[in-house]
């Protein structure tokens, strides 16, 4: 069980706000911001702990010594690498405002990220699950949009539940604002358009009154219609996460011929070297495939 984590020190709490209002200003999720400000908690109140009182005082040996520590108490790779990364940053914007001189952090190594591949829904197990739902309440109605949608586009939960009744544009095209405030169109496939009609003509109305906001989504109270309960929808109706379907659509695109490039604007990945992960997965299946069915494979 991972320890709660403390308050930062207080010669470090006028820095680290000032970093965090950058954030802020950098259109950053909220739980992005409170996921650095958890992080950099935890390493200034390390440094406090070995004797540091200033962001001064903070050295190489410190962050070494910081991320030594959470190897020790097995934190996953991937988490190293998040908070190496946050102290990075931190430490760069101190030098930016003239409060150090130079990073004692911008050298230093972290660990190497494990390759792992996304794990796709078999298109049997999306198309029979979501051709099974019932549509017998507004909640089923609600249900079979969120996830013909997220199918349909590949959409982060946080995308979902930040769409607006204004964002459908068209019909057949949706806007979307991604992560940093970027701004995408994708288009809606017929099958999660005609869900999402249904829901707006039959579904929502039952579960909207006169407080209501105007997300795409309601929740059971009429309220919008958050990540949480995202998941726990997915949960329920497919056994598995959102991401899986946002895994599912890009490797199922590759799968079916589209290239690299549109999957990359699909997705709204800045990298095309994140996009590039899926065509391991598509590789994998090709093999697989190939072994499954030639006769002398």
């Amino acid at each position: 069980m991972v320890a709660p984590i403390p308050a930062p020190p207080g010669w470090a709490r006028s820095d680290l706000q000032a970093f965090l209002d950058e954030l802020a200003r950098r259109r950053l999720s909220p739980n992005t911001v409170a996921a650095y400000r958890r992080d950099l908690s935890q390493f200034t109140a390390f440094c406090d702990r070995r004797g540091a009182r200033s962001l001064d005082q903070i050295d190489r040996d410190h962050v070494r010594s910081y991320l030594a520590h959470l190897d020790t108490r097995r934190y996953a790779r991937s988490s190293i690498r998040r908070k190496a990364s946050a102290v990075r940053s931190f430490l760069d914007h101190a030098v930016r405002r003239g409060v150090i001189r130079s990073n004692p952090a911008r050298s230093l190594g972290t660990p190497r990220r494990r390759t792992r591949l996304p794990s796709a829904l078999p298109r049997r197990v999306v198309t029979e699950t979501l051709d099974g739902m019932p549509d017998d309440t507004p909640i089923d109605l609600r249900d079979r949009a969120v996830l013909e949608l997220l199918y349909a586009t590949g959409i982060r939960v946080g995308e979902l539940c930040r769409l607006r009744l204004s964002d459908l544009q068209q019909g057949s095209l949706l806007r979307v604002e991604g992560k940093g405030g970027r701004v995408r169109v994708v288009p809606v496939g017929a099958l999660a358009r005609r869900a999402v009609q249904r829901w707006l003509e039959d579904g929502r109305p039952a579960l909207a009154h006169g407080g209501s906001p105007d997300s795409l989504f309601l929740g059971s109270r009429g309220g919008s219609l958050g990540p949480r309960s995202v998941r726990r929808i997915v949960r329920r109706r497919l056994g598995t996460f959102p991401h899986a379907l946002r895994h599912s659509f890009a490797t199922h695109l590759l799968e079916g011929g589209a290239d690299l490039r549109s999957v990359q604007e699909l997705l709204g990945h800045v990298a095309l070297s994140t996009t590039q992960t899926y065509t391991a997965v598509t590789r994998q299946h090709l093999r697989e495939t190939y072994e499954r069915t030639h006769p002398r494979a």
